[in-house]
């Protein structure tokens, strides 16, 4: 049957995650598995349990680019957290398609374990996660992740910063005080450093002993980058403390870190600039700020204790 050509992302959209499954099971059956295949349903690119041990990660045409990113990262990785990460079985390419069969890490993610979640287990969980960000802040990124220039980087996408937004339908009261906004924080010149750039609950997986959480694995490192270190906290705030400061606060002890009061300004600089930035989305998600200014939402939304 093989894998459809699917070359613009219209095409690759298009697709289901059940359509593919012919061929899924094709390229399973000549990496000499077997077992049972079942679509997980979240995710941007299509992924399969394979068996109870495995999962397949597949990479279209279109995003056959993220396929080195993917593999490099989960190979200079793993073993070096203080948290699993999946172990690479195979990866390449396949009928034009890039693939990974990586090791299943146990648990659920955070995301559909947060509302079960005490305020006491939640906590408990902020400094493991902190220092899970410190030490993957600390592995050397393998060759050929970008940018090659942050601050090349961070100048281009400050170049079309008001219509990225403008392109999301974000009320012009706010898009109209970013410039000045950006203008205002001071990024200074860091050190790059690897990121996963997503580090969010969606990403991250836990599982309860005897009433106790733990963290049992962070995956999906297909959108890493190297760049500043705060960059990372950009997911952290929105997607993971979510605006409750005594857990960020807890998280960035683990972290190491006791940043400065530009810390939360930094963040939401970085946040703006990012390359899946949504303020508008994460306005409908997150607490509103006691005021409709940009300062006042970096205080709501990256405050720590």
């Amino acid at each position: 049957m093989g894998f459809p050509a699917a070359g613009t992302e219209a095409e690759f959209d298009a697709l289901t995650r059940e359509s593919l499954l012919p061929s899924v099971r094709e390229l399973l059956g000549v990496l000499g598995h077997g077992e049972e295949v079942v679509p997980f349903e979240d995710g941007s690119l299509p992924v399969y349990a394979v068996g109870e041990k495995l999962v397949l990660k597949l990479f279209p045409p279109v995003h056959l680019g993220e396929l080195a990113t993917e593999t490099g990262v989960l190979q200079a990785v793993h073993g070096r957290l203080p948290i699993p990460t999946p172990g690479v079985e195979q990866a390449g390419e396949h009928e034009g398609w890039g693939y990974v069969l990586m090791e299943r890490l146990p648990g659920q993610t955070l995301s559909a374990a947060w509302p079960r979640l005490s305020t006491e287990d939640r906590r408990s969980l902020a400094p493991r996660l902190g220092e899970a960000l410190a030490a993957l802040h600390t592995v050397e990124a393998p060759p050929g992740i970008g940018p090659a220039s942050w601050p090349d980087f961070l100048a281009g996408q400050r170049e079309n910063v008001l219509e990225r937004h403008r392109a999301t339908k974000l009320d012009e009261a706010w898009v109209e005080q970013i410039p000045g906004f950006l203008d205002s924080v001071d990024l200074g010149d860091p050190r790059p450093v690897l990121l996963h750039t997503e580090f969010m609950r969606d990403h991250i997986m836990v599982t309860e002993d005897d009433g106790r959480w733990r963290i049992s694995g962070l995956f999906d490192f297909e959108p890493a980058m190297r760049g500043a270190a705060e960059y990372d906290f950009v997911g952290v705030g929105l997607f993971v403390s979510g605006g409750d400061k005594a857990f960020l606060g807890d998280l960035l002890r683990g972290y190491g870190s006791t940043p400065d009061k530009a810390f939360e300004r930094r963040c939401l600089a970085y946040g703006l600039l990012h390359v899946y930035s949504n303020l508008r989305w994460w306005l409908s998600l997150l607490p509103s700020p006691p005021t409709p200014t940009l300062d006042a939402l970096a205080a709501t939304w990256w405050a720590h204790s």
